[in-house]
């Protein structure tokens, strides 16, 4: 069509080699002409190049918040089992840092092309992250973020927001009183994903000029929870509501309805089967849906493309602040 060769029509395409400008003009306008794209599938096939993809998750066994994580992770495995791409995916302890710096030194002796994680322990995570920099590893981080050069990219949610949403939900529905913040099973100091969620929900109410009562804190874990919670209620006779950072809010709900508390309000995350039957029975009023599934479905199907069909990979992708009620929560469940 541009009356040039094929060597030159590939060298204009491919933007190497010399060629004249009056071919280049010609092939230019010939390619806008017919809106020319390349096939990158026959492009790869051509290159025999297969690509290596990690995902790093926290083990869905010790955490059953990460169980959709794995159905996500599949699901992109299944769509591109045609294409030349190999992901592997591997666990670490949620509990025990070392296990998260054990499983990221073994991936880096794989030396994949690039690695999709979770986070969780702040200070592990900023050593590993200098790791896969100097090793030129592209990574991409989920559920929560981490700064650093390595990470071409963050899909989740804005934390600090949803911790204002939780604060607004709260102070909607609960009396005049103290309101708490619930930590438990997390090491505070290293889950900076808790501190933003704790910012924001403090932030949401420090704004309020007509809130006169205390925000308060308190970390649990499973070892103390028992005797911790009672005693913790104990000591504020003017708490109304309670606001969980985690996914273990069942087990705030659980001790409430034993203890026939129906005068507190509570709000927490994520969809577990404990934590939405309590939403279906009134323990729990509110829910807030992080999507997990679709964080790691995302953030693997980005990186996947980035090296099939050269699509870009945005820098932060965030996902909304669902709010579930047991009125809504059906149609979560199915997705």
């Amino acid at each position: 069509m541009a009356g040039v060769s094929k060597g030159t029509v590939d060298r204009v395409i491919h933007k190497r080699g010399k060629v004249s400008e009056a071919a280049l003009k010609k092939v230019t306008e010939i390619l806008e002409e017919i809106d020319f794209r390349p096939n990158l599938i026959a492009k790869n096939l051509k290159n025999n190049k297969t690509y290596h993809i990690c995902v790093l998750l926290p083990d869905p066994i010790k955490d059953p918040y990460w169980i959709p994580c794995v159905t996500g992770v599949n699901d992109v495995i299944f769509e591109l089992a045609h294409f030349g791409i190999n992901i592997e995916t591997s666990f670490f302890d949620p509990t025990n840092s070392k296990s998260f710096l054990d499983a990221n030194l073994a991936i880096q002796g794989h030396a994949p092309d690039a690695v999709l994680l979770a986070p969780l322990f702040f200070k592990e995570a900023s050593i590993v992250m200098q790791d896969y920099e100097n090793l030129g590893i592209i990574v991409s981080t989920f559920n929560n973020d981490i700064e650093s050069k390595a990470v071409k990219s963050f899909i989740g949610q804005d934390l600090f927001q949803s911790g204002r949403v939780a604060a607004k939900l709260l102070h909607s529905i609960s009396k005049a009183g103290d309101v708490a913040i619930l930590h438990i099973d997390e090491q505070y100091e290293n889950a900076v994903f808790m501190q933003e969620k704790e910012q924001g929900f403090k932030s949401f109410f420090e704004e309020l000029n007509s809130f006169n009562f205390n925000v308060l804190q308190c970390k649990l874990n499973r070892d103390n929870f028992k005797s911790a919670m009672p005693d913790f209620l104990q000591a504020h006779p003017n708490l109304t509501s309670l606001f969980v950072t985690t996914s273990k809010t069942y087990k705030v709900a659980d001790f409430l309805q034993n203890n026939n508390r129906t005068d507190i309000c509570l709000v927490g995350y994520d969809l577990l089967n404990e934590n939405v039957n309590h939403l279906k029975s009134g323990s729990i009023d509110f829910l807030i849906h992080q999507n997990p599934k679709q964080q790691a479905y995302i953030g693997l199907k980005f990186l996947a493309e980035h090296f099939l069909f050269e699509k870009e990979i945005p820098s932060e992708i965030l996902l909304p602040i669902d709010i579930v009620n047991s009125e809504n929560v059906t149609p979560f469940m199915r997705g």
